[in-house]
This record gives structure tokens, sequence and C-alpha cells, in this order.
């Protein structure tokens, strides 16, 4: 089962997550087999760190809610709250995957928060710039709550135009990078 977890960071909380950045890395380096995408998510100066996404597989909810609740900033208050949802990987890929590599090109979170009817659940026709795309679901996967993708694209507007005009109560675009150890 696949999983999209968002930990926004608490404002100020920036030294804290530089001081546990090592036990970050090696907590996901003990998911590393099973994370389909990583990587932080920034303010408009691109420069200050925002929350922090995972996609991860993992055989179930209760073991998403541990991945997600055991992780090192979370155990010390550095987010402020965590957005956990099942997640379907419709480019069956992971962000290492990416034809378009890791570099060159500035990258968005774009999070559609859903209202019914389901909206974009088919992959765009345009997915050149798509790095992972997927509607968010209940724990049951029965019930669509909204879209996730990471993006390539040259400006924020250009990365929320992923997701449809209406057919959500929200959609927010935060600067995005791949993550993992440099």
């Amino acid at each position: 089962m696949e999983f999209f977890c968002y930990h926004r960071d608490r404002p100020g909380s920036g030294a804290l997550r530089s001081e546990l950045l090592e036990d970050h890395w090696s907590y996901m380096d003990a998911y590393a087999k099973q994370l389909i995408a990583r990587g932080p998510t920034f303010a408009d100066d691109g420069d200050t760190p925002t929350g922090s996404v995972h996609i991860v597989d993992l055989p179930d909810p209760a073991a998403a809610r541990a991945f997600a609740f055991d992780e090192p900033n979370y155990q010390v208050g550095a987010y402020r709250d965590v957005l956990l949802r099942r997640w379907r990987n419709v480019l069956g890929r992971t962000m290492w995957d990416f034809p378009g590599g890791h570099t060159g090109g500035d990258r968005y979170l774009v999070l559609g928060l859903g209202a019914e009817p389901a909206a974009d659940v088919a992959v765009p026709s345009d997915r050149d710039e798509l790095i992972a795309y997927g509607p968010l679901l209940s724990d049951d996967a029965t019930t669509w709550l909204g879209t996730a993708a990471l993006v390539r694209a040259p400006d924020p507007e250009t990365a929320r135009a992923v997701l449809s005009q209406d057919g959500y109560a929200a959609v927010e675009v935060h600067a995005w990078e791949f993550g993992g150890r440099r």
C-alpha cells in the first residue's frame, strides 16, 4: 500500500530540524527500499524549509502511522501537523526513475484537497514533467480525498495548472526538491 506523508514544519523549528538532520536521514535510510519519493518543501524565498514530503510503500495504515509519527523531527515537536493519506502511484515509478533527473528546473509539490466528486483521477496527458502523481485516498482506499503531484515547472502557476481549476476545496503549491543524503 502506498502512502503520502507531508510533515509541515512548526514555525521557527529550522534550527531544531538542522540539529536532527542526521537522525532524520538515518531514520529514512531504514525505509530506502520503500520510498517512492521524498524531499523538503520551502517558503517562497526558496531557502526556508516548510515541511517534508515522503511517499512510501508500506504494508498497512498502522505501519504508515508508525512511519509518520516515529520520525525523529515529529517526536521532538519540529512539525506542526502531519497529512497522512493512502496514495496511488499512477505513474508506476519512483522519483529516481523520473526521466528529467534530479537537477535542472524548479520543482513543486501540488496538493489538491478534495471536494466530491473526484477530480484529476487520470494522469494528465502532458506527463513529461510529472515526477510523482496520484490520488489521496481514505485508509480503505474507497474515498477520494484529493490529489498530490510532484512536478517540474518553470513557476508555481504552471505547477498549479497540473490540477484542474475546479474540483478542489483548496490547492496548495510548495517549492520542493529531491530529498535524501547529500
